[in-house]
């Protein structure tokens, strides 16, 4: 069964995006460049977003 949990070793800041990528079998920088396109964009609040999923998913 797989789990959600940031990545320790594909991590640029918290590891939010890799593991999200790891999750979803895609590469992480598809899963970056998205959270980008999203921030700059002002899709709801993706700092906020991204602060909060650090504090709530697992490290691996």
């Amino acid at each position: 069964m797989k789990k959600l949990t940031r990545s320790t070793s594909d991590a640029l800041l918290a590891g939010v995006c890799g593991g999200i990528a790891n999750y979803f079998q895609l590469d992480p920088t598809l899963v970056r460049v998205g959270y980008v396109i999203l921030s700059l964009m002002g899709v709801g609040t993706p700092v906020l977003l991204y602060i909060l999923l650090a504090i709530i998913i697992p490290a691996e």
